[in-house]
């Protein structure tokens, strides 16, 4: 009795395991450590990264690291979720800058109302706001700061976009650690780095990590061993998102040349019965003029 009881644990737990590594397709929210929900259609986890797919054909995804991970939770639908987000945000606007950073470095003040800002809407909403890629962002935030509001370096830059103080009050940014701020602090200064280099993205991701007077100075990506591999990282992850969606709308063109195939043969079929019956009825009715022949030759 007790080896039949311990062989159905085993299963039990085999099972589980096997459920937990399937990937969920159900439509959820990801809420991580540092405060940002992250809205998406399906998950996978791979080796120690979460991949979160915001696109139902997957062919647009975020890679995060699973540590990071607060929780999931059910996502409301669009229509509801932008509703409420809509009325909120003139208030969030007039907040206190402090207060909107403690919503996500840590504990709100009981003052502060903390409303939930979602990663992809604040990367979307910067990158249409300077014509840039919400792709490019994305994965400039990844190599910067791995999705951590309060990531700092040991340099000092802060913030999702690691931002220097210095470049962050320039730009007109007073606190690098409020996300929103942040990102789009971060994202004006990346244009602004593309059009000083004539939109080359290598320059300007070079003069993100290493400042522009070390590109100048250097002709191109300066010889630092963290500036070529940043550079490499970033475009190889922008490259890949571009692969995966360029793969995922191949596969829909040839989805969509099959259908009309399809529907081009079930056409012809119904197109070569016609003809048959109008020949019929012409061979039955004898008609004594030949326009019954024109039309049976027009149906064909």
């Amino acid at each position: 009795m007790t080896s039949l009881t311990s062989w159905r644990w085993r299963f039990v737990i085999l099972a589980m395991g096997i459920v937990c590594s399937l990937p969920c397709w159900a439509g959820e929210m990801a809420v991580l450590r540092n405060g940002f929900s992250i809205r998406h259609e399906r998950r996978e986890v791979i080796g120690d990264l979460t991949r979160l797919y915001v696109t139902a054909d997957g062919s647009s995804y975020v890679d995060v690291p699973t540590a990071e991970i607060e929780h999931f939770e059910e996502a409301a639908d669009l229509a509801s979720d932008f509703g409420p987000r809509a009325s909120t945000r003139p208030q969030t606007a007039g907040l206190d800058v402090n207060c909107r950073a403690t919503a996500f470095v840590g504990s709100p003040r009981p003052d502060c109302q903390s409303p939930q800002l979602d990663l992809n809407e604040v990367v979307n909403a910067a990158s249409g706001r300077y014509r840039l890629d919400p792709d490019l962002v994305s994965s400039v935030i990844k190599a910067e700061s791995g999705f951590n509001v309060r990531a700092v370096s040991p340099k000092g830059a802060q913030g999702l976009m690691q931002l220097m103080p210095d470049t962050a009050s320039k730009l007109g940014v007073p606190n690098a650690f409020d996300p929103q701020a942040n990102v789009e602090g971060g994202t004006r200064y990346l244009r602004e780095l593309l059009e000083r280099y004539n939109f080359d993205l290598v320059k300007a991701l070079a003069a993100y990590n290493a400042g522009p007077l070390r590109v100048e100075q250097y002709g191109g990506v300066p010889p630092y061993h963290e500036t070529r591999a940043y550079v490499a990282r970033i475009v190889k992850d922008f490259n890949k998102k571009k692969k995966a969606q360029q793969q995922s709308a191949a596969e829909q063109h040839v989805s969509k040349q099959d259908r009309s195939k399809q529907d081009g043969m079930k056409q012809d079929g119904s197109k070569q019965d016609r003809p048959k019956m109008a020949a019929k009825s012409v061979a039955t009715a004898k008609p004594p003029s030949s326009t019954p022949q024109v039309q049976a030759k027009a149906s064909e």
